[in-house]
């Protein structure tokens, strides 16, 4: 195997690299990292499935960045678009009508599930959530928020409060109104639980235990990654979804479904929500609606927190709200989803392709605990012990032998997407065919690596 270690780029654009390398250690401060060690891989060129390191190797890109090119790089309907809207409105503020911030909200809600048909666009993720957060305490007049352990909902104040993994510890100081619950994960249950069904049960018994004692008149929303991204890509057990919709109903609390990452198309639905027929009250969104071209991220409004502010003030905004390339992008981006199938072709993919693979991947691999996704957002669990479960890598961290496996990765010519013990299999929802297996062959060789670290 050696396309990917061959460079078909100039010794030009690799002198330029290095160059540009330099100045990256020179002046950049980079985000999640001890800034001395960290030695980041330069990318030259994109295109479509592949990216092209430094050296001019080119790499098949099954991390989709951080799950948000969904539609591969440099799509040229929507490079086009950017270039068109520049020529056109490069820039204008958002209390004025933009027509290409309308037609971006009208696609958006379009395709959103029930009654959320008006959209609140934002700069990302994070800062949607905050703002989903702000709207449901002003609609409720109460202050807590429930959001679950593994789980990750960005990194501003509150949105890094919000998240349930490690990397809100060093900004948790315990006074943002934050209840963290345990989530429905079957593979790792923190119910003892021995079936999906008991799954279910147990954790909503457990969440309406938790809004028992917290108070349901002090809690105003619940935020929950309908499948959760980085956390895992733990797909929620049958049941588990409607029974959370049924309690905030019961209970008065605004449900935000936070779709940052599994929306617009990488579940094999529009949303992953529609997977189960659930509808929230709030939806953020963010990566996916645009291909991650130009930062954009929003909140989908239902109908009665709308009518809040209709004649109410809402106290809060961005300058770049709706900005026009942004949204040009994302009308762009979902009408070339829509017009080449690629949400079908999205659930395609996992059915066909990387859902059987990554089960032979486990029947094959020691290493491998668990593999589980839809469409094209997957994860393998690593372990040390197929009975113990014990991860190759502990929770909220790294080990010597998971960077030896992710190492074997980018040797094989992937460009892979790890978090503590797993690997996530998060192609375009494009990718063709056979790129898509020739990865999966690829990553097999990393997986041989991790047998390695199996103790009996």
């Amino acid at each position: 195997m050696t396309e990917q270690l061959t460079s078909d780029l100039s010794a030009e654009q690799i002198t330029a690299g290095r160059r540009a390398y330099e100045l990256d250690k020179a002046h950049v401060f980079h985000s999640w990292q001890a800034q001395g060690p960290f030695s980041p891989m330069t990318i030259l060129k994109t295109e479509g499935s592949h990216v092209w390191d430094g050296e001019g190797r080119k790499l098949i890109d099954i991390s989709s960045q951080l799950v948000n090119t969904n539609i591969g790089h440099q799509h040229p309907k929507v490079i086009a678009a950017i270039q068109e809207q520049a020529a056109k409105i490069a820039t204008i503020a958002p209390q004025h009508v933009s027509d290409v911030r309308s037609e971006a909200a009208r696609l958006i809600a379009e395709r959103t599930p029930g009654d959320l048909n008006k959209i609140f666009f934002t700069n990302g993720g994070a800062d949607a959530v905050e703002h989903a957060v702000r709207m449901a305490r002003l609609h409720t007049g109460r202050n807590k928020v429930l959001s679950a352990y593994r789980s990750y909902h960005g990194g501003t104040h509150m949105a890094v409060n919000i998240t349930g993994d490690p990397r809100r510890f060093a900004s948790d100081k315990a006074t943002d109104g934050v209840v963290h619950f345990f989530p429905a994960y079957p593979y790792r249950s923190y119910f003892n639980s021995t079936t999906e069904a008991e799954e279910t049960e147990r954790a909503l018994k457990h969440l309406e235990d938790t809004i028992i004692l917290e108070g349901p008149g002090t809690i105003a929303a619940l935020i929950l990654e309908t499948i959760p991204g980085t956390a895992g890509i733990y797909l929620p057990p049958p049941g588990y979804l409607q029974g959370v919709r049924e309690l905030t109903r019961k209970y008065g609390i605004v449900y935000i479904a936070d779709e940052v990452m599994a929306g617009f198309g990488r579940s094999g639905e529009w949303f992953a929500v529609d997977h189960w027929n659930v509808t929230p009250d709030l939806l953020t969104f963010a990566k996916g609606v645009n291909s991650g071209y130009v930062p954009l991220g929003g909140v989908a409004i239902s109908e009665p927190i709308f009518e809040t502010f209709r004649e109410q003030v809402y106290p809060g905004g961005l300058t770049y709200s709706g900005h026009p390339l942004a949204c040009a992008a994302a009308v762009a981006t979902i009408n070339a989803m829509e017009d080449e199938g690629m949400i079908a072709n999205a659930k395609r993919l996992g059915d066909e392709i990387i859902g059987p693979r990554l089960r032979q991947f486990a029947t094959e691999h020691a290493a491998v605990g668990e593999v589980r996704g839809t469409g094209v957002f997957w994860a393998i669990e690593l372990v040390k012990n197929r009975a113990t479960r014990e991860p190759l890598a502990p929770y909220g961290g790294s080990s010597p032998q998971m960077n030896e496996v992710v190492a074997a990765a980018k040797s094989a010519g992937l460009l892979p997407m790890a978090n503590f013990n797993r690997l996530h299999v998060v192609p375009a929802m494009n990718i063709p065919d056979e790129v898509l297996i020739e990865a999966l062959d690829r990553l097999e060789q990393a997986l041989i690596v991790a047998d390695r670290f199996v103790e009996e």
